[in-house]
């Protein structure tokens, strides 16, 4: 875990969001002794938030899984993302 105290990102912004960068985790900043914030790059950010809806609609496949609704096969998985992707085009 890493942490660091909040006057860290007041004295040097630039050295500490190059600290975020590279070691690309998520910084807990401290007040007083006390986790008051989390800090992390916006590539770090946008990965975890893409983990949590891969882990949401895996869940809700598993959840069809367990409750025996229909499964699609491979083709029609593939034709429904061809009509997606073309669709947005």
């Amino acid at each position: 875990m890493n942490i660091k105290p909040s006057t860290t990102i007041r004295h040097d912004y630039n050295g500490f969001s190059k600290y975020c960068h590279e070691i690309d985790e998520p910084v807990i900043l401290t007040r007083n002794g006390e986790a008051d914030l989390v800090v992390m790059s916006h590539e770090a950010y946008r990965r975890m938030e893409a983990r949590i809806k891969l882990q949401s609609k895996l869940l809700v496949a598993e959840k069809q899984i367990a409750e025996g609704s229909e499964l699609l096969d491979h083709d029609q998985v593939m034709e429904r993302m061809r009509r997606k992707i073309d669709a947005a085009i």
